[in-house]
C-alpha cells in the first residue's frame, strides 16, 4: 500500500473512532434506561472481550501474552477499561451524556500533574492548559447554581472526573512500560480482565441489580458499545496511532466531547446552553495546549 493510502485510510479511521466514541455516550444513557450501571458495564464489557478475541483471531495474531506484557494488561484492564466503563456509567446516570463526555475526556488535563509527580519534564503550556481546562470544568459545573447539598448530583461528576484519571493512570503506565506484544495484541486480555473485574464489583455493590433483556434499547446499547465502541474502535484507533503523528491523531480525538454533545441534543434531547459551550471550548482548548506542549 502507497503511504498516500495509507494516510487516508488513517484519516478515514480517525473519523471512525471520533464517530464510534462520541455516540457512546448518549447510547449509554440509553442503555441505562433498561439496566444498571455496573451490570451494563460488566455486560458491555463481556461482549467486548468476545469480540476482540474474534477480531485478534481472525488477524491471526491471537497468543498467550508472556509476563512482561501481565502488568500492563492488569493495569489498563483495571483502570483504563474497569474503572472508565463503571465510572463514566454512574456518571452518566446522573449528569447528561454531553456534559460527561467533556468531563470524562479530561485525561490529558489528568496527565500534567500526573507526569510532574513522576519526574516528567511539563512545560509552562503545559501547566497553562491544564488550568485553562480546569476553568472550564468550573463553568461547566456552575458553581453559583449548583446544588452542592444534593450528593447524588455531587458523586455524577466526581464519578465522571473520576474516569478520566483512572484514564491517565493506564496512559502514564502504557508510555513507561516496555512493549512486547502490541496494544492490540493484548485488547483481548485487557477486555478479559475487565470483564472478571466488573462482575465482581457488580454484585458486590449492585447485588439488586439488573439488565433488562426484553427491552430493545438493552440490545442496541450493547451491541453499539461491546462490539463497535469497544473493540472495533480500540483497533482503529492503535492503526491511527501508528499512521499518522502523535499530535495530529490526538486533536483529531478531540472531536470525541463534540461529537458527544451534539448526538445526545439529536438523540437524547439535551439542550445546549451558553455554560456548556464555553466550559466546552475551555476544556477542549486547555487539552490541546497540553498535547502541544507534550510534542514539543
Amino acid at each position: 500500500m502507497s503511504h498516500a493510502r495509507r494516510s487516508r485510510v488513517a484519516w478515514l479511521q480517525l473519523g471512525l473512532v471520533v464517530v464510534l466514541f462520541g455516540l457512546a455516550w448518549p447510547v449509554i444513557r440509553i442503555g441505562l434506561s433498561a439496566g444498571t450501571p455496573l451490570w451494563l458495564a460488566a455486560a458491555r464489557a463481556t461482549l467486548s472481550a468476545a469480540t476482540a478475541f474474534v477480531l485478534v483471531a481472525a488477524l491471526k495474531r491471537l497468543a498467550w501474552p508472556g509476563r512482561a506484557d501481565w502488568p500492563i494488561i492488569l493495569s489498563v484492564g483495571a483502570f483504563q477499561l474497569t474503572c472508565f466503563f463503571a465510572f463514566a456509567n454512574l456518571g452518566v446516570q446522573i449528569v447528561p451524556p454531553g456534559r460527561s463526555s467533556v468531563l470524562a475526556y479530561t485525561t490529558m488535563l489528568w496527565m500534567v500533574p500526573l507526569s510532574w509527580m513522576v519526574g516528567e519534564k511539563v512545560g509552562r503550556r503545559g501547566f497553562l492548559g491544564a488550568a485553562l481546562g480546569v476553568a472550564g470544568i468550573v463553568v461547566l459545573v456552575e458553581p453559583l447554581r449548583f446544588d452542592w447539598a444534593d450528593r447524588t448530583v455531587l458523586l455524577g461528576h466526581a464519578w465522571l472526573l473520576a474516569a478520566g484519571f483512572t484514564w491517565a493512570l493506564a496512559i502514564l503506565h502504557a508510555r513507561r512500560h516496555s512493549w512486547r506484544m502490541s496494544p492490540l495484541d493484548v485488547l483481548p486480555w485487557q477486555m478479559g480482565v475487565a470483564t472478571v473485574l466488573l462482575w465482581l464489583l457488580a454484585f458486590t455493590l449492585e447485588p439488586a441489580g439488573r439488565l433488562d433483556f426484553g427491552q430493545p434499547a438493552l440490545w442496541a446499547s450493547l451491541l453499539y458499545l461491546g462490539v463497535l465502541a469497544g473493540p472495533t474502535a480500540t483497533w482503529a484507533a492503535v492503526s491511527v496511532a501508528r499512521a499518522l503523528p502523535p499530535v495530529t491523531g490526538s486533536l483529531g480525538m478531540l472531536g470525541v466531547p463534540l461529537l458527544g454533545i451534539a448526538s445526545s441534543v439529536v438523540l437524547v434531547g439535551e439542550p445546549i446552553t451558553w455554560l456548556l459551550a464555553i466550559g466546552t471550548a475551555l476544556v477542549i482548548a486547555g487539552i490541546a495546549i497540553v498535547i502541544l506542549d507534550r510534542k514539543n
